[in-house]
């Protein structure tokens, strides 16, 4: 099972850099980041852009993975954004995973002017954000027209570092982006049902076992080997706790392996947050035991 963390770009530059090294020295696969232009409570606080961040990261650290967790439509167009990750692909040395989802309805949503895109809206323009962004990483010219996005022989030369492309690991929990997945995704991320209002754990586990059994279904229509596949589960800001303990997170990340899971990622504890309180020594505990 593969190890990272999610880290908030919210720090100081200095600090953020030591902490990235820090867990980089532990053993950590990998390092991911929100991409949001702000977020939840901290709205009115710190709060850093995601490429540019991981960019600077990717300087300043030579082995860990980076990733963001994960790009949003609501503000972003797929060629830019093909081109920004294929030029952060070369500066980390081919370490980039770009997570990518459909888009929150937050504060994101509505920050560039008109109204939040209803949920069928949100699904049909994610379907085509991610064709688009597949094709454009893929083809050192790209064109498209479509309903949300239009490409006119879009370059991306020199191409990723990593072939065919840098990988797309796609935030799916409904039927049709677990579709979009099994199509062109090179891993999935999800953290469970996000319109669940039930938030335990073991309501979280079996709306991830649904998804993980529909995921294969499709995989299958598709001639798909569900294995080639990445699996990202990702801890969320419930009542259940995997880092209350070694222990505890053991059990976690071991009932996720066996549900099939290659990765799981964690938020990195920071004091003063309301939310993510867990004690921040564990994850030394956790780089002791697992590394």
């Amino acid at each position: 099972m593969r190890i990272g963390v999610l880290l908030l770009p919210a720090d100081p530059w200095p600090q953020t850099v030591a902490r990235a090294r820090h867990l980089e020295s532990l053993g950590y696969t990998h390092l991911w980041t929100y991409d949001h232009l702000s977020w939840r409570r901290y709205r009115d606080q710190a709060w850093h852009a995601a490429i540019p961040w991981l960019t600077g990261l990717a300087a300043a650290t030579s082995r860990i993975r980076l990733g963001t967790m994960v790009t949003s439509p609501n503000f972003r167009h797929p060629v830019t954004l093909a081109k920004e990750a294929m030029t952060l692909d070369h500066i980390s040395d081919g370490r980039l995973t770009l997570g990518i989802g459909a888009g929150g309805t937050g504060f994101d949503a509505t920050v560039l002017g008109g109204t939040a895109p209803t949920p069928r809206e949100r699904s049909a323009r994610f379907a085509e954000f991610a064709e688009v962004l597949d094709g454009a990483l893929r083809e050192p010219a790209y064109s498209h027209r479509g309903p949300h996005y239009a490409a006119d022989e879009a370059r991306t030369y020199p191409g990723c570092v990593q072939r065919p492309r840098v990988p797309l690991a796609i935030a799916a929990g409904g039927p049709k982006a677990l579709d979009l997945t099994a199509r062109i995704g090179d891993g999935w991320i999800t953290y469970g049902d996000p319109n669940g209002e039930d938030k335990s754990g073991a309501a979280i586990e079996a709306a991830v076992r649904a998804q993980s059994a529909q995921l294969d279904e499709r995989c299958a229509v598709h001639g798909r080997d569900p294995s080639t596949l990445a699996r990202y589960i990702l801890t969320g800001e419930t009542p259940d706790r995997p880092l209350a303990s070694v222990d505890a997170f053991e059990d976690f990340a071991g009932r996720y392996e066996r549900l099939g899971f290659t990765d799981v990622v964690f938020h990195d504890p920071r004091p003063g947050d309301p939310v993510l309180t867990d004690d921040p020594k564990i994850v030394e505990a956790i780089a002791e035991r697992y590394f």
